[in-house]
């Protein structure tokens, strides 16, 4: 295969691997919902750039279930075995197994009426990190990928969007926004390191431009273009000091105890490094929430390692004082059926489950919305998938309406309809 049929097969919603990406160089008011519109757009794009706002997502890959996480109902009896257990703020109270994020609540505002129509994975995946209905004729961007062509900062050398696990990317955005996939947290990326000197490395480089020259002017003029930028990216990656971000080494022991020996807590903890080197958009993702059998044997292990690295990221950027400009999500494609199957499991359930928020001008120790007392409905405040898209545009500046143009020519908003849950910010 030639090098340059390489971008049709590596800018899909996947994202570049690691490895995929170096490979190509190595081979040639807005927090109280008062600002108008017009006062938004008179923030610009710089401003919000040095403001450094940032996003971490912690994606539950399979769709957790409210009732073991954060709306368990103890009276209910689909209930499970799983005991409700209070938390720092009065009132509120989550599953037994979040004890660590029990700790923290009152820096976490809970949405218990989580709304959606999609009950199949890969749709509702699709649709929780896009904002979109999956479509034959369009390949949408993923709202990380839009936030960091908005307010990402493009003087980085490290990407402005990483995640560590396979996500959805840029779509139409193109190569530029395409996420950077770490699957080993806390160590330095393979092959992001120079392994011949400088002035051979600066060499190569020079070949494989004129390489470039001689087939743009053969006609390959918008594959080389796009070559370019994932070869200029991966250069200024391998070449920068800022790969050091990647690296553990520096930080306390007792701190890297905090998040958990494990690749999520890991992953927590290189987004906290990413956001502070000024990265802006970053995915945790964990794995393992499908739970169609065995519930309350195979929730405990993945509920109690994302609790500790969770519990851990809000409290490390609140002593860093940087939790304000960082919004942290949690939440999963859909929730679980409120009443335990033959299997010993939940299966798919998109017509209520929780999200939940912490910094980013959200205000926390507070619970917004509700599901009936089986846990069958939303019983107060539904909140769409659009209305959260809004919330989170709101934390971070970012204009919801604002318009990219689809390959069909068609203008395309960051986020189709919704509006802004005002209650988070007050």
């Amino acid at each position: 295969m030639s090098l340059y049929h390489h971008q049709h097969i590596q800018t899909h919603r996947k994202g570049f691997s690691r490895r995929s990406f170096l490979k190509k160089f190595s081979m040639g008011a807005i927090a109280a919902g008062t600002l108008s519109f017009h006062d938004l757009m008179s923030v610009s794009a710089e401003e919000l750039r040095k403001e450094g706002r940032a996003m971490i997502l912690l994606w539950m890959a399979g769709g957790p279930s409210q009732l073991e996480t954060f709306d368990p109902k103890p009276k209910s009896s689909g209930a499970g075995d799983k005991k409700a257990i209070s938390t720092s703020v009065s009132g509120i109270e989550i599953s037994e197994n979040w004890k660590n994020t029990a700790k923290v609540m009152q820096d976490i505002a809970l949405i218990r009426s989580m709304t959606n129509k999609e009950g199949n994975h890969q749709r509702a995946s699709y649709q929780m990190h896009t904002g979109y209905i999956p479509s034959g004729s369009v390949k949408h961007p993923s709202l990380g990928s839009n936030i960091a062509r908005e307010i990402g900062n493009r003087e980085l050398d490290i990407p402005s969007i990483v995640s560590v696990g396979t996500t959805n990317g840029a779509g139409f955005l193109g190569v530029d926004y395409e996420p950077f996939n770490v699957s080993n947290p806390g160590n330095t990326p393979n092959n992001v390191a120079a392994t011949v000197p400088n002035q051979r490395y600066q060499k190569r480089l020079g070949l494989l431009n004129r390489l470039d020259s001689e087939f743009a002017g053969r006609g390959g003029e918008v594959v080389v273009k796009n070559h370019s930028k994932i070869y200029n990216k991966a250069s200024s990656l391998v070449l920068s000091p800022q790969t050091k971000v990647f690296d553990f080494s520096s930080e306390p022991e007792s701190l890297r105890e905090q998040y958990g020996d494990n690749t999520f807590g890991k992953g927590c903890l290189l987004a906290r490094r990413l956001v502070e080197a000024g990265s802006t958009f970053i995915e945790v993702r964990s794995n393992g929430w499908d739970n169609h059998a065995n519930i309350s044997e195979v929730i405990t292990p993945i509920s109690q390692q994302v609790d500790t690295g969770m519990a851990a990221l809000i409290s490390d950027l609140k002593d860093r004082g940087m939790l304000e400009r960082t919004l942290v999500v949690w939440m999963g494609e859909f929730g679980r059926t409120p009443k335990i199957n033959a299997r010993g499991g939940r299966d798919h359930y998109p017509r209520v489950f929780s999200a939940a928020m912490a910094g980013g001008g959200v205000q926390g120790g507070q619970v917004i919305g509700s599901s009936t007392a089986n846990g069958s409905a939303v019983q107060d405040r539904p909140v769409s998938v659009a209305d959260l898209f809004c919330s989170i545009c709101q934390s971070l500046k970012v204009d919801p309406k604002k318009e990219n143009m689809s390959p069909l020519g068609r203008p395309m908003k960051i986020v189709d309809g919704g509006k802004v849950v005002t209650e988070l910010f007050s």
